[in-house]
């Protein structure tokens, strides 16, 4: 699986979201590979999505295609300022992976020098987690070639994610938590309270 991560400041939620509406429509069914898109938009209108596809080489195929640049030149100029893109090669899915059935979705981005160490501490804690936080449906994260990983994960509902907030994790899940949290160094999270999640079956 390959992620791009696509951020950056709109001037206005509604707009951005007829626009991803307008690439489900009309874009999405011609994009072999495309396997699904988590997007949204935090209080701040921060607008970050996770589009996933099979390969690099399927999502490299859908921004040549020339309805797709098109639709990207008009949807460009609904940011204040620069968009950020990430291509993210390294790709992990844990507790299934993401769902089209969450209520809210948390973004978290950080920077590590240690890719695979942080793999392995996400398999350990998801061996735990689904018995302490079952608000938590699962996961999808992806780091770029200079090490910002960025992690989806996808909860039931806001409120029972922050009810499950207040939880006091046992001390091995505590351990492994806080290890997770010093391996990500300038560590930011992205609430998105209505997430839009789209897959090729919709």
């Amino acid at each position: 699986m390959f992620i791009q991560v696509i951020q950056g400041h709109v001037a206005d939620r509604d707009d951005i979201r007829d626009a991803i509406e307008t690439w489900r429509r009309d874009i999405a069914p011609g994009a072999i590979g495309w396997l699904g898109m988590t997007a949204g938009v935090t209080a701040d209108n921060e607008f970050i999505a996770l589009a996933r596809f099979e390969s690099s080489d399927a999502a490299q195929r859908n921004s040549h295609r020339a309805e797709q640049h098109q639709w990207w030149m008009d949807t460009a100029k609904l940011f204040r300022g620069d968009v950020t893109f990430r291509d993210c090669e390294q790709t992990e899915f844990w507790l299934g992976g993401g769902s089209d059935d969450a209520g809210f979705v948390q973004v978290l981005q950080g920077q590590t020098e240690q890719v695979d160490q942080l793999w392995e501490i996400n398999r350990r804690l998801e061996n735990q987690m689904s018995d302490f936080r079952p608000d938590i449906i699962g996961g999808v994260v992806g780091a770029n070639g200079s090490g910002v990983v960025t992690e989806a994960i996808y909860f039931t509902s806001e409120a029972e994610a922050r009810e499950g907030e207040q939880r006091t994790p046992p001390p091995e899940l505590a351990g492994m938590m806080e290890e997770l949290r010093t391996q990500l160094g300038g560590l930011r999270y992205y609430d998105l309270s209505e997430p839009w999640l789209l897959s090729p079956s919709q």
